[in-house]
């Protein structure tokens, strides 16, 4: 099992976290830096005396993270960390195309100003680090640029189930631009769109289009890059260079 100091894994309000919650937390900090790789299985015996406690909460810590996706339990085998799985990130993207959509078109109107000045301040950041091109640093401006968007949703259920997704998200994929980096520049146009159907007071329902219609953009040219490939590999014959 990869080792360090357990202190660091934990929020600074560790002490008021339950042992399941503390369990919780380093378990999915593990699997979210990769140090728990896709298949990676994990002994609740091991994880325990890690982090210096019975078995008894980190297995309520897994069947959390087991309903989140991120562990898959099977009889006989055990838990461990949940494979790439090209359908559940679909599925996620889709979920998240409607969720954010609504989300957004909810929040539109207690939007103020300042708000909108720091969504378009982070999305000229997007354009500018094109340049340099890093998919990680692209993804965090991502979603820095549609969480000022949701956040003021009325909703907190909704923002919740977002936040939610867009985690799930992550540990499906480290960063989509790194399959497709012309999605970025597209991204960026789209994400200005979006602003200006806020800013002219554009109704509910066509800021969730354009909302929902610009995550749906990024999956299917996702799925065109895989297939495109996929099919690109089949025609290789035996031993040839593709």
């Amino acid at each position: 099992m990869a080792r360090g100091p357990v202190t660091e894994a934990l929020t600074p309000a560790a002490p008021s976290l339950s042992k399941s919650q503390r369990a919780y937390h380093w378990i999915r900090q593990q699997i979210l830096a990769q140090e728990f790789a896709p298949g990676y299985r994990l002994k609740l015996a091991a994880i325990a005396a890690e982090l210096g406690m019975s078995v008894v909460p980190v297995r309520e810590a897994i069947r959390q993270l087991e309903a989140e996706g991120l562990v898959t339990f099977e009889r006989n085998v055990g838990a461990h960390v949940s494979m790439v799985d090209d359908t559940h990130y679909r599925h996620s993207m889709q979920a998240l195309a409607i969720l954010e959509g609504a989300t957004t078109a909810l929040a539109a109107g207690h939007l103020t100003a300042d708000d909108l000045r720091r969504a378009r301040e982070t999305n000229t950041r997007i354009v500018e680090s094109l340049d340099s091109f890093d998919p990680h640093t692209l993804t965090a401006l991502n979603r820095e640029f549609h969480s000022i968007l949701f956040a003021p949703c009325p909703n907190p259920r909704m923002s919740e189930l977002v936040t939610a997704e867009w985690a799930r998200l992550g540990n499906l994929r480290d960063s989509t631009f790194s399959f497709v980096p012309h999605r970025a520049q597209e991204s960026a146009r789209e994400h200005e769109n979006i602003l200006r159907l806020i800013e002219t007071g554009a109704p509910p329902v066509q800021i969730e289009r354009a909302s929902r219609q610009h995550r749906m953009a990024t999956l299917e040219a996702y799925l065109a890059h895989k297939y495109s490939d996929d099919a690109g590999s089949a025609r290789t014959p035996t031993g040839g260079t593709p």
